[in-house]
């Protein structure tokens, strides 16, 4: 295994209509064709010789929208184990419905993580009425993936679909989880672009804290961020593609825009992901 892509979104479910955001996030990356299933996306992998973190993103709540279930991802870890890890996606408005849902995740489904997404489920990470679901994800040993920063579904439409991006600033947002959970994992998804410089100071401060690279080609990862991933955060970043927007294919053929020193590469790519999964 040469990399974990820490960043993987499962092919919609058998049986449920294709969520809306969808379409805008295909014209956003300019994506012309999507995995079939869950076995091609796993071949992807395989050939490729990566692990991937795989999920979905449950905003009922919000949108309406039947999600894919927390046993549809899990049963494509146990088809595919040697390819793919998963966390498991609740809505975090379901209240202490959305507590139990993690906990029979993790405990029952044998996922490994909790993904949230404040832009898409409307909701300040900091509200003290979801901080049960990350008080039962510290009890679990699990980390919490939040997306941060620009958000691709709804860029260039009026309104941008009525997605609001102020959820998803890692301050004060993210650092107060990230404060008031401290033996809680935390994980910024993507470049939080505009909100850079913030990310890596929540990243810098706080030792429970990490980052992922996904839905940025290296080319266009910002450059202070650049910067500080061959210096002070070289053991706090991870790679992740976006899969499918990103494939992880098209990032690794960047990475060299990056810049990264020999001992700070396989860091980023592995080690750090080895780390925050707590595999051996």
């Amino acid at each position: 295994m040469q990399a974990i892509d820490m960043h993987v979104h499962v092919p919609r479910q058998p049986g449920l209509p294709e969520v809306g955001i969808e379409a805008e996030l295909r014209s956003y990356f300019r994506v012309s064709s999507m995995p079939e299933n869950a076995g091609e996306m796993a071949d992807k992998y395989r050939e490729l010789d990566i692990m991937g973190v795989i999920f979905s993103v449950d905003t009922e709540t919000t949108t309406g929208e039947p999600p894919d279930t927390n046993d549809y991802v899990a049963g494509i870890v146990k088809d595919h184990p040697n390819q793919f890890i998963g966390f498991c996606s609740i809505d975090p408005w379901k209240g202490h419905a959305a507590v139990l849902e993690l906990e029979r995740s993790v405990t029952s489904l044998g996922l490994k993580g909790l993904k949230l997404h404040p832009v898409h489920q409307a909701f300040y990470p900091n509200d003290t009425r979801f901080y049960p679901l990350y008080a039962k994800a510290s009890e679990l040993g699990v980390p919490v993936l939040f997306h941060s920063g620009f958000a691709g579904a709804g860029s260039g439409t009026p309104g941008g679909s009525g997605l609001k991006l102020k959820y998803s600033a890692p301050i004060p947002y993210i650092d107060d989880v990230a404060a008031d959970f401290p033996q809680l994992t935390v994980i910024m998804a993507h470049p939080a672009w505009p909100w850079t410089e913030e990310q890596i100071a929540v990243a810098l401060h706080k030792s429970n804290v990490y980052l992922d690279l996904s839905g940025w080609s290296p080319r266009f990862i910002p450059e202070a961020l650049k910067r500080e991933i061959n210096t002070r955060l070289q053991d706090k970043v991870l790679f992740g593609s976006d899969y499918p927007y990103i494939t992880p294919d098209r990032w690794l053929r960047d990475i060299d825009h990056l810049d990264l020193r020999e001992h700070v590469l396989p860091k980023v790519l592995l080690e750090n992901a080895r780390k925050v999964l707590n595999l051996t």
